[in-house]
């Protein structure tokens, strides 16, 4: 029970439309994309892309850990970026030693197991924080995140993603 009302008030502290929209409402929107697409700007390829929004949600389930590049003086900074309603920007880049210069290989052999996986890794996130709704995983760029925090978060990087590729 402590659980069900945990979650439930985080619920109603955050926004909902954020949360079903990585949850649920983006899978179509990527699905409706060829696995060679490319997007507006960038180097990855849609499928490229799904496999990278993937371990960032590996990352924040916890099962990924990716070491802080951020300095600590600088995290105030990047969480009051977190908490506005600003947008990544386009050709907004991850550190390069975060995630490289280039987009990594490709892991899956096509466009459908990518986004297979990537589904998989949503589920992998909402479960990590239903077990446990007060849990923080480490961000490379942001910092400990807590639930709320990665919502935030993936709601950015998603909707930045889609943007890319013309789907919203």
């Amino acid at each position: 029970m402590l659980f069900s009302y945990t979650l439930q008030h985080k619920l109603q502290t955050m926004d909902e439309y954020k949360l079903n929209f990585i949850t649920k409402a983006c899978m179509p929107l990527f699905k409706k994309l060829p696995g060679d697409a490319m997007g507006k700007w960038g180097k990855m390829n849609a499928q490229q892309m799904a496999e990278h929004l993937a371990t960032v949600f590996w990352v924040s389930s916890g099962k990924l850990h990716i070491e802080l590049v951020t300095p600590a003086e600088q995290l105030p900074n990047y969480m009051a970026f977190l908490l506005s309603d600003k947008e990544f920007r386009e050709n907004t880049k991850a550190p390069v030693h975060v995630i490289g210069e280039e987009p990594e290989p490709l892991r899956y052999s096509a466009m459908h197991e990518a986004l297979e996986k990537l589904e998989e890794a949503i589920a992998g996130f909402e479960e990590h924080f239903r077990q446990d709704a007060g849990k923080k995983t480490t961000h490379p760029v942001f910092g400990e995140l807590n639930f709320e925090e990665w919502v935030l978060f993936h709601y950015k990087h998603v909707t930045h993603h889609l943007r890319q590729f013309g789907l919203l």
